[in-house]
């Protein structure tokens, strides 16, 4: 009986955990992003926010990421009564130059060339405001992505498909670029565009605060 009753004990406070698991209001209209939160059974709707993503004269990379997420957070928001919305912006650093969505495919080729045979890192600013109290809770997750040596042909091959413009560094892990990554630091999800371990360790601090204010 005794082993039963602390199995039960165990379970029940494995489903206290994932009250974290609310549902989110997706503050965007990525694929990757929608597709990740359904990968691991969270529930979601999306409604993208329009916002401005010039990154400021000087701004450094984390700053840019952590205020762009929570402006996009803010602004779906404000346009609720309630809800948790989940914003997040992605960039890439190569030595001490940003790489953001390429303008065009010749852009595109630059950046590839910029991360060929060396290693850069992959920043996203994730942040989730509660809708009805205003409160914001913000971090950053960093990955480390070292590419191989690029021919001008396996670069051209690459960027052909125009995929590569709408992605920060002109690429994206889980596509064609994945033949030419040699090796990952960190959280791979990151790369793809979510760092969904971060997004639920933020909600995990709402879902105490809501806890112990009801306590």
């Amino acid at each position: 009986m005794e082993n039963e009753q602390a199995s039960q004990a165990r379970g029940g406070a494995r489903g206290r955990g994932l009250e974290a698991l609310t549902p989110l209001v997706l503050a965007s209209a990525s694929p990757r992003r929608a597709e990740i939160l359904r990968a691991v059974g969270w529930p979601f709707e999306a409604s993208p926010a329009g916002v401005d993503e010039t990154r400021r004269e000087g701004e450094a990379p984390e700053d840019f990421v952590r205020r762009l997420a929570r402006e996009k957070a803010e602004a779906v928001a404000q346009t609720r009564l309630f809800g948790l919305v989940l914003g997040a912006d992605t960039t890439v650093v190569v030595g001490k130059e940003v790489l953001e969505k390429p303008r065009d495919e010749e852009d595109a080729r630059r950046m590839l060339r910029l991360l060929g045979g060396r290693w850069h890192e992959v920043l996203t600013g994730v942040a989730l405001v509660q809708a009805e109290s205003a409160r914001a809770a913000v971090g950053v997750e960093r990955t480390r992505v070292r590419f191989a040596e690029m021919s001008e042909g396996e670069i051209a091959w690459h960027v052909e498909t125009g995929d590569v413009l709408d992605k920060a560094g002109a690429y994206a892990v889980q596509g064609r670029a994945a033949l030419f990554i040699e090796g990952i630091e960190g959280d791979y999800w990151n790369v793809v565009g979510l760092p969904v371990r971060l997004v639920y360790e933020l909600a995990r601090g709402f879902a105490d605060e809501t806890s112990r204010a009801a306590g």
